[in-house]
């Protein structure tokens, strides 16, 4: 069995054991065969057992906030057929980013899961942003904060997990993708093409792209940089309103905590042809039903039209949906004190470049950020000004 299907193993084991793995190995009567057990997984490479960490707190926000129920979220972790093994329940996505992480989604497409390998940021996740995360998302709804369902570490040592072979941590997100079809851009007979960029303040000091114009760099890592939308999102000014309240409000949260680097992940699919003479709102509803399955999985509550079900645009060519992602990166941590460290002495010595977004002040972040969005957004029947991000 190969590395990826290990980790699926692990992480389909952790989110269906119900049990709980200290029941689990009070079940080894025999003295031998635990000693045997536990040599054989601290030898292990790829395959950890790992077990949530605050299952209660997630569990609350799933069934009395976000309206899933146990048996739909178990069941999107289950194989595909009787007989199959655990890890066929997760299709591997591959390795994305400059962190490494790994990326699964579940068969039935609603949940991702991502491995968060840097000590750093699932250090900062635990240890710091993981409680008012769980308040903030119980009290705000329409929050653009991605729905984080499980929080997944590591129990015990073993060689893989100290040589940094297999993450030790994952989290369980919504899949703000969810409702794509791979295999066909058409649902029914209603075609929906989809678009996603996943955007940051471009105005930061990149070193892959900036240092010597990206000679240094290949073309592969400079294409894991921030995405770049070329367009607008054309919103009524209601909808506008709503969206940049979200977004301070979540940010907000975000600054307090000192976390940076974090992106929106914007998704823009192509209402069908038929609903052009509809309202804004009527589009919504109506590709809602047409086009996607919003009242399944983690989309909801609020219902649609929400920015994790779609929003339609105001010209009724697009509904689009938006996510705030990757707010691990917390400035006082050591990795990111570090970073900070050696970009102050490259702009003191060699070139005075500007900070990176990773060590950036989270205010000045989040205020870039917020700039950014907003000039992403047209307001239908007002003029926006152009500035950069």
């Amino acid at each position: 069995m190969g590395r990826s299907k290990k980790i699926a193993r692990s992480i389909a084991r952790a989110i269906t054991d119900t049990t709980g793995l200290a029941k689990r190995r009070s079940s080894h009567s025999n003295p031998l065969r635990l000693i045997l057990s536990l040599f054989s997984l601290f030898f292990s490479i790829h395959h950890l057992i790992l077990q949530k960490i605050r299952p209660a707190d997630f569990a609350n926000l799933r069934r009395n906030h976000w309206d899933v129920q146990d048996n739909d979220y178990y069941d999107s972790f289950q194989p595909p057929q009787d007989g199959d093994k655990p890890e066929e329940s997760l299709t591997s996505i591959g390795d994305m980013g400059f962190s490494g992480s790994t990326f699964y989604s579940t068969k039935d497409q609603k949940y991702l899961v991502k491995s968060v390998p840097r000590h750093s940021e699932h250090s900062f996740f635990r240890q710091d942003l993981l409680t008012p995360y769980v308040e903030y998302m119980a009290t705000h709804p329409r929050s653009l904060l991605v729905r984080i369902c499980d929080f997944l570490g590591a129990s015990g040592y073993s060689i893989g997990r100290i040589l940094r072979l297999a993450p030790s941590h994952h989290i369980v997100m919504e899949n703000i993708m969810y409702g794509r079809r791979s295999e066909s851009p058409k649902r029914g007979d209603v075609d929906v093409d989809w678009e996603n960029w996943d955007l940051k303040p471009t105005s930061y000091f990149y070193p892959e792209r900036d240092i010597a114009d990206g000679a240094l760099t290949s073309e592969a890592t400079k294409s894991q940089l921030a995405d770049e939308f070329h367009d607008k999102i054309k919103l009524s000014r209601e909808q506008a309103d709503e969206f940049f309240g979200s977004l301070e409000e979540d940010t907000k949260l975000l600054a307090e905590y000192n976390a940076v680097d974090y992106s929106l992940f914007l998704v823009r699919m192509h209402k069908p042809p038929r609903a052009a003479a509809f309202s804004s709102e009527a589009v919504s509803e109506m590709v809602s039903e047409e086009a996607m399955p919003p009242t399944e999985g983690p989309s909801v509550p609020p219902g649609p039209p929400s920015w994790r079900t779609g929003i339609a645009s105001a010209d009724g060519k697009y509904l689009y949906r938006a996510s705030i992602l990757d707010f691990f990166w917390a400035k006082h941590k050591l990795q990111p004190q570090v970073m900070t460290g050696l970009i102050k002495l490259w702009n003191l010595l060699i070139s005075k470049q500007g900070p990176m977004s990773i060590t950036t002040t989270p205010e000045e972040y989040r205020q870039r950020f917020l700039k950014m969005c907003r000039n992403y957004v047209e307001v239908v029947g007002e003029v926006v000004e152009e500035s950069s991000g």
